[in-house]
């Protein structure tokens, strides 16, 4: 947790920052090891104040012992105001894109002092190369998610509904190990599938029907994500070939990922495969997005704002997908660690397509 704070200090030092006010939950636990749903971190170059309440003080100081737990007085504001003036602060960042405009309000009232400064992506880009303990917690969160699909795939059969598969895979994942899911689970059958975030519906699956499951949980405070499509049935002959279409083009994506091309130029890659087998109007999100403590996080690799260069140690998914309304769609994904020469790649059930048979 130093190093992450220390780099922290970098950033406020840059920015000609005197401290910074953090209160996203995510980037709150990542910089001090506090797991509760409420409290902000104050962060200066001497100091790393974690405020919370009543509720949350004993868990700060058995969490965050790297940390000085302050008690919050009546409300974070008015705590605020009293360490903001003890420490002389001038310029205080504060995340821009997480606190809302009634917050900003609020607290710049109370706290006059210093000048409240928006800061955006500080703590994210520390955040985007995860260290040896969080890819570890990646990697076991991906094994049980791949583990517990590996259990209910035989299940999925025509007559039984999406969210009764749904409910099954959560369960198995919960029984494996998983503190909780990624994001609620994708589980969409025939032309449902169609629908890239189609959760799971009352809907029964028929006969001849592409299922898209896309899973994911959380181990260690850290998340998975992974999709495949699978058959119930023989599907129809076109069916087949928009999977092995978004195959080939999810398999030279993987071999294009590696330390330094773009998440530009990675998406390219997939999306000329789609492009030339004439399905490109049918792929209309980005191949894929990091994943950490959060389920999207940077970086994108996609056909815009991807112009930053993958490192090492990044967490990204590749997920190309072919969605033609009203009939099926497919996507396939993989969630892989960048290496200097190549990926790893976590996800684990097989990529070809999977007809279960009556």
């Amino acid at each position: 947790m130093n190093e992450r704070l220390d780099a922290l200090r970098t950033g406020i030092r840059d920015r000609g920052l005197d401290a910074m006010l953090i209160t996203s939950p995510d980037n709150r636990r990542y910089l001090t090891g506090f797991t509760g749903s409420a409290g902000a971190a104050l962060v200066t170059a001497a100091e790393a104040l974690l405020i919370v309440d009543s509720r949350y003080t004993e868990q700060a100081a058995a969490q965050a012992g790297h940390c000085t737990v302050v008690p919050q007085d009546r409300d974070l504001p008015t705590t605020l105001a009293g360490r903001v003036g003890e420490l002389e602060i001038g310029r205080l960042g504060f995340e821009a894109e997480h606190v809302s405009v009634h917050n900003h309000d609020r607290w710049s009232r109370a706290v006059q002092a210093p000048e409240w400064v928006p800061v955006t992506g500080l703590v994210e880009d520390i955040r985007i190369v995860k260290d040896d303990g969080e890819l570890e917690s990646i990697r076991r969160a991906a094994r049980i998610a791949d583990e517990a699909f590996a259990e209910i795939l035989p299940t999925v059969r025509a007559g039984r509904s999406e969210e009764e598969i749904a409910l099954d895979l959560e369960f198995c994942a919960r029984r494996l190990g998983a503190e909780g899911l990624s994001f609620p689970l994708i589980v969409a059958s025939g032309e449902r599938s169609a629908l890239p975030h189609g959760r799971a519906s009352e809907r029964r699956i028929r006969e001849g029907d592409l299922v898209t499951f896309d899973y994911g949980v959380v181990y260690g405070g850290y998340c998975s994500d992974a999709t495949r499509t699978v058959a119930v049935g023989e599907p129809e002959p076109e069916a087949r070939r928009v999977y092995e279409t978004v195959l080939a083009a999810q398999r030279a994506a993987l071999d294009a990922v590696r330390a330094g091309p773009t998440g530009f130029a990675v998406d390219a890659v997939a999306r000329e495969i789609i492009g030339d087998a004439g399905y490109g109007e049918y792929f209309g999100h980005g191949l894929g997005h990091g994943l950490g403590l959060a389920v999207h996080e940077a970086p994108k690799l996609s056909y815009k704002d991807a112009d930053e260069p993958l490192r090492a140690g990044m967490v990204v998914t590749v997920e190309p997908g072919i969605y033609l309304p009203g009939r099926f769609g497919v996507r396939i994904e993989d969630l892989v660690i960048v290496e200097e020469g190549g990926a790893e790649v976590l996800t684990t059930p097989t990529k070809e397509l999977v007809v279960n048979r009556p």
